[in-house]
């Protein structure tokens, strides 16, 4: 049997290439004992009591997600609140109103909120990556959660108030609350994806799978006052309303999942065991262990697949949904029929596509692949981008410069399936995969890492999304 030889000094550093080297050629021989690493009396692991703390994550995961889906879905209310103002000042807005062209502010809007809610979500996502060891977790938590809900609270209070006459200042005041508020939802969302990270597989497709759950429930509360009949203002007051509530359960939620047992185990208790491990095991960088030296750029090293993927993945979404997907209406549309004219956008454009991703997240969380094989994963996110040319030529209105060529309702609809099933499929099974690739005291910056290119492929997609709605 040969043996090789180390012939290097005993006391010299080793760099990180060089010991993840040695992990990647050792060979296993049956013939030389090893020790073993595990305890022999393994540590107590406390029980997650009544699912507390996988309910709460999805809960949580819907409150990232919650102001932006309530802000992207109460469509009728911003059609409202941005139409052309006659100079029959006792007008009303009608079913007329919505038949007829659409004003600039009306048919450019979604994209606004797009860009304005994107650029600082993911600038802040970035952020969230590099300050996660250095503010605590509480204050990330729990402070950006109350902004957010601050903010929503004025933007509710905004819905009684007249501003036809001041749009424009109208415009400027709310495009300014949704930048602030995604700059703390970024924070929030980047923080609870590294939390999640520490945990096992299931709570991170709870998690995943309240991010999706919140699309549907905000599908549902418009579809219902749209029931109702109720006007858009009141419609809006009902929907901000109940978007106050989810929010401000969610942070007291919180405020209880931090002093549970379990949730202490997997954020502080096992991450304090890992640190001593690694303090006996690769001596010489025990500061490593710690947290304070940690390299940001071996974990970017072992994740750049996946975060190329969720960026390619999310870019391409962005690129169609919800902005020119908003804006394809029906093929049957002002025949004087309700499906058509009222419930077709936010049953199939918010409701379906809620729907298929969130069941595309659920099924990735049973059917865990592409396994261990990054380069398909890239594949199938760049395979999605046929998406964005078929739905530029189905019924976008208004429209200036391309034909239409898909004008069924049938046909539209079944694209929205798959474009739903595979954006939710994809973005779980990434968010499994990433933090699988590093060292478990590293999972909560790769993940939060895997947010900043989450956000960046949502910025550029939205950015992108207003150069189409401009170019049909």
């Amino acid at each position: 049997m040969a043996y090789s030889i180390n012939k290097q000094p005993l006391l010299r550093g080793i760099s990180d290439s060089e010991f993840e080297d040695d992990i990647e050629t050792e060979i296993e021989d049956p013939n030389i004992s090893t020790q073993d690493e595990e305890p022999f009396i393994r540590p107590h692991e406390p029980v997650d009591k009544f699912q507390f703390t996988y309910v709460v994550f999805y809960l949580l995961g819907m409150t990232t997600l919650i102001p932006w889906c309530f802000f992207m879905t109460a469509d009728e209310y911003w059609m409202y609140k941005f139409r052309e103002i006659r100079n029959d000042s006792n007008h009303n807005y009608s079913i007329e109103d919505q038949l007829g062209k659409k004003s600039e502010l009306q048919a450019s809007f979604i994209s606004y909120l797009s860009v304005t809610s994107s650029i600082p979500n993911t600038l802040f996502l970035i952020i969230n990556a590099f300050i996660s060891n250095k503010i605590s977790l509480e204050l990330r938590m729990i402070g950006t959660q109350g902004l957010v809900l601050l903010i929503f609270l004025v933007t509710t209070g905004f819905v009684k108030a007249d501003t036809d006459q001041w749009q424009s200042t109208f415009l400027i005041i709310t495009l300014s609350s949704v930048a602030l508020m995604n700059m703390a939802s970024a924070i929030f969302g980047g923080s609870l994806l590294g939390i999640v990270g520490r945990f096992p597989a299931r709570y991170i497709t709870a998690m995943s799978g309240g991010q999706a759950l919140a699309g549907i429930f905000a599908a549902l509360t418009e579809i219902c006052s749209l029931w109702l009949g109720a006007s858009p203002v009141v419609s809006a007051l009902l929907y901000f309303v109940i978007g106050d509530a989810m929010l401000f359960f969610s942070l007291i939620a919180y405020i209880f999942l931090q002093k549970a047992d379990f949730f202490k185990h997997h954020t502080v208790a096992k991450t304090r065991h890992l640190a001593v491990e690694d303090e006996f095991t690769v001596n010489g960088d025990v500061s490593f262990a710690h947290g304070h030296r940690i390299s940001y750029l071996r974990i970017l090293r072992r994740i750049w697949k996946y975060g190329v993927s969720i960026f390619l993945l999310f870019f391409i979404t962005m690129s169609v949904c919800p902005a020119l997907t908003v804006l394809i209406e029906s093929q049957y549309r002002g025949h004087g029929h309700a499906w058509n004219d009222t419930y077709f956008v936010p049953v199939v454009t918010y409701l379906l596509f809620s729907c298929g991703d969130y069941a595309g997240r659920l099924l990735s969380g049973v059917i865990l692949r592409p396994k261990g094989k990054p380069w398909l994963v890239i594949f199938l996110c760049v395979v999605r981008a046929a998406f964005i040319p078929a739905f530029l030529y189905c019924n976008v209105q208004p429209r200036h410069n391309l034909p239409v060529y898909i004008e069924s309702d049938l046909i539209y609809i079944l694209m929205t399936i798959v474009f739903a099933l595979s954006n939710g499929y994809l973005c779980n099974i990434i968010f499994i995969l990433v933090p699988t690739v590093v060292e478990p005291q590293e999972r909560e910056i790769a993940s939060a890492m895997t947010g900043g290119f989450l956000g960046l492929g949502i910025t550029i997609g939205s950015a992108m999304s207003l150069a189409l709605v401009r170019a049909i």
